[in-house]
């Protein structure tokens, strides 16, 4: 797999990015609008059709083929890969390989969550036998700020990590969001704002955690060769990487943490590049719990998105 990765190297762009056209809260639109917005404007950042699309990557409410069908396309193509935040990173490296092998032309990865008001967002898919149900909530475990609490705590434990260091990403973080002019916390944010606000699962605080907002994005992945005909120059891509712990082995990983944050750091700024029509680029929390040491390049976020 990764002599493939390599051969594909520069081969596949993106040639197309944008958000939806507004967020915050939305009542007035549901999950599937959001998709629908960020996919138009993304295509014509790109100066291609939606007839043009004969691929659909999305994930974050039922299935992928629901997300074309809203959208009037009839793709050759599917993929619903839902692996939670990280989900349309992956989708990027799954368009990169279907356009690679000749699967689809031009792939759109869509992504639409009416977070804050949840209109035409799925109820939760745990029963009360599953595994979350029994063994993580009774105890208090009930979602990602208890979760990554818990690594937060372990890193701390591990390497001496401070919260006043934890709040430096945070603060980073506000930083690039204040170069956004679409961002929705754009306030000046120091150490001690973060330290000062309420505790919400220890040791994170209120600050620590993103936004939950209404929003979308999308980018259009097509083959190098036709992104030249493309409106905007097209950036290529050049790898992708992607790995899966838990548990035990999770918590062991924590001291390789450190190289992760450089690899946000380069996440950050591929970003930067696609400036003005930002994709959301989640890194997961727990790359932010290297020491500030090694945590100097600020990350995105949701502030950001």
């Amino acid at each position: 797999m990764t002599r493939d990765l390599r051969r594909m190297r520069g081969r596949v762009a993106i040639v197309g990015a944008a958000e939806a056209d507004e967020h915050g809260k939305l009542p007035q639109k549901s999950a599937f609008a959001l998709h629908a917005e960020a996919a138009r404007n993304a295509l014509a950042d790109a100066g291609l059709r939606k007839d043009d699309v004969d691929a659909v990557f999305s994930a974050g409410l039922w299935m992928g083929s629901e997300t074309a069908e809203y959208m009037g396309i009839r793709p050759r193509y599917i993929d619903g890969t839902q692996i939670g935040g990280c989900s349309f990173i992956a989708h990027v490296q799954h368009a990169m390989a279907a356009v690679d092998a000749g699967v689809c032309d031009v792939a759109l990865v869509t992504h639409g969550e009416s977070g804050a008001s949840r209109v035409g967002m799925p109820g939760t898919r745990f029963g009360a036998d599953s595994w979350r149900l029994q063994f993580e909530n009774p105890f208090g475990l009930a979602g990602p700020p208890t979760g990554y609490a818990l690594a937060a705590a372990r890193h701390m434990h591990e390497f001496g990590t401070t919260s006043e260091q934890l709040a430096e990403v945070a603060v980073a973080t506000r930083k690039w969001a204040q170069l956004n002019p679409r961002a929705i916390m754009r306030d000046p944010l120091t150490v001690a704002d973060v330290l000062s606000s309420r505790m919400i699962s220890w040791p994170l605080r209120l600050l620590d955690c993103c936004l939950v907002t209404d929003a979308g994005g999308a980018v259009v992945v097509t083959s190098a060769e036709r992104a030249r005909d493309c409106a905007k120059k097209p950036v290529y891509v050049l790898t992708s990487r992607r790995t899966f712990s838990g548990g035990e082995e999770f918590t062991n990983n924590l001291k390789t943490l450190k190289r992760a944050t450089i690899v946000g750091g380069k996440l950050a700024i591929w970003s930067k590049l696609n400036s003005g029509t930002e994709l959301e680029l989640t890194i997961p929390a727990s790359i932010a719990y290297a020491k500030s040491s090694q945590a100097i390049e600020p990350m995105t976020s949701r502030e950001g998105f």
